[in-house]
């Protein structure tokens, strides 16, 4: 069973809410976060691996500004794959360079096919088709279907946030 927030001590509360809106880009951010909230680096890093391991955190990771690189063009390509392929496949495809993230999620048919999604980043929709091509190519046989749904607007990333 996952804690709840209030199984939490103050200073776990306290590594949520000094990295939640992200780690400080220096050499030590644990460190920097430790000196922050009165803790030792080594006690920041093991809460955060326990609360990782507990499931109050899900991830830590790196959430870039693709506008602000000049990948303006941002396409999630769909493709309809065999789902007893689709694991393997979607390995293959989420190693690639230039995708951000690619998973599986259910089909709704008849109208939504698509059960293998992988987030392509580009400066144009034409480097974005590009980069589904190979992504097809890669696929072959394998794929029965595809489309590329384009953003059309910049939503904002951020996950849960506690108040002080």
């Amino acid at each position: 069973m996952k804690p709840l927030i209030s199984q939490l001590d103050p200073l776990d509360l306290a590594v949520i809410r000094s990295t939640q809106g992200g780690l400080p880009l220096e050499p030590h951010p644990y460190a920097a976060v430790a000196a922050r909230i009165g803790t030792t680096e080594a006690d920041v890093i093991a809460r955060l691996e326990r609360m990782m391991e507990s499931g109050v955190v899900r991830r830590i990771g790196l959430v870039p500004n693709h506008y602000r690189l000049g990948l303006t063009a941002n396409g999630m390509t769909v493709w309809d794959v065999e789902d007893s392929e689709a694991e393997r496949l979607g390995s293959w495809i989420g190693a690639l360079d230039f995708v951000s993230h690619c998973y599986l999620r259910p089909r709704s048919l008849p109208e939504w096919p698509y059960n293998l999604f992988a987030m392509a980043h580009g400066a144009s929709r034409e480097e974005v088709q590009l980069k589904a091509q190979r992504i097809g190519d890669l696929l072959g046989s394998a794929c029965r279907g595809s489309d590329i749904l384009f953003s059309t607007r910049i939503l904002k990333k951020t996950g849960l946030r506690l108040g002080e």
